[in-house]
């Protein structure tokens, strides 16, 4: 039995990890492919049953990874986000949720057939969204930062509301059905609820004490921030069930308050941020993998199936639509809000310790709650996850545009750059801090930004949405290196790239650091001076559209020094140390040339 935990431990987590890189490489949403994974591997073919291999340990494994989930999604907010539409989402927390529990709770009872006990029950826990689904879509389609932060904070703000909402439902049912309880007895559900907000908030204050008096050391900075939520979340939950995830999500808010303050949490987020990706996967897979076939053959009936048609197009667009007349958002951002709703991780957790605490209450029609909670997250996991992208761009709420480039640094080469680049139909952006460099940049239609891109404050801005690719081209080569490194996490490693700015001193090309080639544009020759240098003089950026394939440099049938490759399908493909990219027929070549 321990080998077979084992066993299905690593399966889960090696399957969690490819199921992302495939979905990286196919282009589709990565909650899709985690779905589709745990289905074959458990319930359709039968290879493992992470319920049964894990046995007592598979409820706590599961409930500490949302903890950690839900805490990495609270800090990564920030109240500059919702600039301009705060209105907008508190309408959407509160109202919003509230209609949407009253609009399923009534869906659940007429179409599922759920008593109306139970289905208000349900009903509460179904308003979540989530941050293990909500996160993964909005990183691949590329939404506009308004429209994004919506989604964003609803899916983690209502996420530890939506198991209280079902909590307090339970709670009330039982002092109507019970008469030997009172009114009195929501007293201990709403001081235990309470406790969990003290408990989040005080925890968080500890955190941030501690880091910014110095208290650890910077090794032990993500251990002990990652031992204190569960800690957190274990005292939440001994105090009353299902609180926890409101615990963790307070401390989460707390820490994101002072996190601009205290410089040294930013490791602290990268490493619960790894760590949560890497828990989603794992976990979808692990609660897909354990349902059964019987359950499964429960979804496909008439009932189950009208409910959720009735939340897809009834009861969440009503929700949003009513909750936010009169708000910010425009008839498109209501439109996209209205449809887009997965749930994920914590509704299928939650719906299982309902399912069965009902059971033994005495309400048979629970026994279908993990059939209806599958069906409910597997459609729109993946009626979202596939719409999402197509109707952002058809609403103009996502780039439609050819992948855009970000160049930090103006000087004449970069601006030169730029302006061919444009040409092409990509979305350009030039950053500087200095207005005299950028005042050279004509009216071109080239988008400026002045002011410091590592500045915090940039990211709320900037519309980082256009860009795909980021070139730091400034002369001062630790301040590109900086750059280079704090916007990897964004743009990723193969889309960061710099210019050198001293020639490199190296007898053969064996001995530059890999790293090093991968990220430094052109040439070893091409440094920032001589770049600048030439096209000052005599030199200009021109292009050419290639007649047939070429294999090697020297077969150019150009006299320049080749800048990058603009791809058939519209990406661009810079030289660097480190390779030059294959270049096809009717590839566009980007060189730089004598005039």
């Amino acid at each position: 039995m321990q080998e077979l935990g084992l066993i299905s431990i690593v399966v889960v987590i090696a399957l969690g990890i490819f199921s992302q890189w495939l979905a990286w490489r196919i282009q589709w949403p990565s909650i899709v492919i985690m779905s589709i994974a745990g289905l074959l591997i458990g319930p359709v073919f039968g290879f493992i049953n992470p319920e049964q291999a894990l046995g007592d340990l598979y409820s706590p494994i599961v409930s500490l990874a949302v903890a950690v989930i839900l805490f990495e999604g609270s800090t990564t907010l920030d109240i500059r986000e919702v600039k301009g539409i705060s209105k907008s989402v508190f309408r959407v927390v509160t109202f919003g949720a509230f209609l949407a529990w009253i609009g399923g709770s009534f869906a659940a009872h007429f179409i599922a057939g759920l008593s109306l006990e139970v289905a208000f029950i349900i009903g509460g826990l179904f308003v979540v969204t989530g941050p293990t689904v909500i996160i993964p879509l909005l990183r691949q389609s590329k939404l506009k930062p308004r429209t994004a932060a919506v989604l964003k904070w609803e899916g983690i703000i209502v996420d530890p509301a939506g198991p209280l909402l079902a909590l307090f439902a339970y709670e009330v049912i039982k002092v109507i059905v019970d008469d030997s309880q009172n009114i009195g007895s929501l007293g201990p559900f709403f001081f235990a609820a309470f406790l969990a907000v003290v408990i989040g908030y005080l925890f968080g204050v500890i955190l941030s004490f501690m880091a910014s008096r110095g208290l650890f050391p910077e090794y032990l900075k993500s251990p002990i921030t990652l031992s204190l939520v569960f800690i957190c979340f274990g005292i939440s939950e001994v105090i009353m069930h299902e609180t926890g995830m409101l615990a963790v999500t307070v401390m989460g808010l707390t820490l994101a308050r002072t996190k601009k303050y205290i410089s040294s949490l930013g490791n602290i987020s990268h490493f619960i941020e790894n760590i949560s990706v890497l828990l989603t996967s794992t976990i979808f897979i692990l609660l897909t993998a354990s349902l059964t076939r019987e359950t499964i053959g429960e979804v496909f009936t008439l009932p189950i199936l009208g409910f959720v048609l009735v939340m897809l197009f009834i009861v969440r667009p009503l929700s949003i639509w009513i909750s936010t007349i009169g708000t910010e958002l425009t008839v498109a951002e209501k439109t996209l809000i209205g449809w887009i709703a997965p749930r994920g991780i914590v509704a299928l957790t939650v719906s299982g310790y309902f399912a069965s605490t009902l059971i033994n209450d005495g309400y048979e029609g629970a026994s279908i709650l993990t059939a209806l909670t599958f069906a409910l997250v597997f459609i729109t996991v993946c009626a979202h996850g596939f719409t999402l992208g197509p109707l952002a761009k058809k609403l103009q709420l996502a780039s439609s545009e050819p992948p855009g480039v970000l160049i930090v640094g103006a000087s004449s080469f970069s601006i030169a750059f730029a302006e061919k680049l444009k040409e092409f139909g990509n979305p350009v952006m030039i950053s500087d801090s200095s207005s005299g460099r950028l005042s050279r940049i004509e009216q071109n239609g080239i988008a400026i930004f002045q002011g410091e891109i590592l500045d915090e404050h940039s990211q709320f801005e900037v519309d980082m949405t256009p860009y795909e690719i980021i070139l730091v081209m400034t002369e001062d080569s630790t301040y590109n290196a900086l750059v280079t490194q704090s916007y990897i996490p964004e743009f990723g490693y193969n889309n960061t790239f710099a210019i050198p700015t001293e020639r490199m001193e190296y007898k053969d090309d064996a001995q530059i650091p890999i790293a090093l080639k991968a990220h430094m544009l052109f040439g070893k020759e091409h440094v920032f001076k001589e770049l600048n240098r030439k096209i000052n003089t005599k030199y200009h950026i021109d292009s050419v559209t290639l007649t047939e394939k070429i294999e090697k440099k020297e077969d150019l049938p150009v006299d320049g020094y080749p800048l990058c490759i603009r791809k058939k399908n519209g990406t661009i493909e810079f030289i660097t140390l480190r390779k030059t990219p294959a270049m096809d027929k009717e590839d566009q070549l980007v060189y730089l040339t004598k005039k």
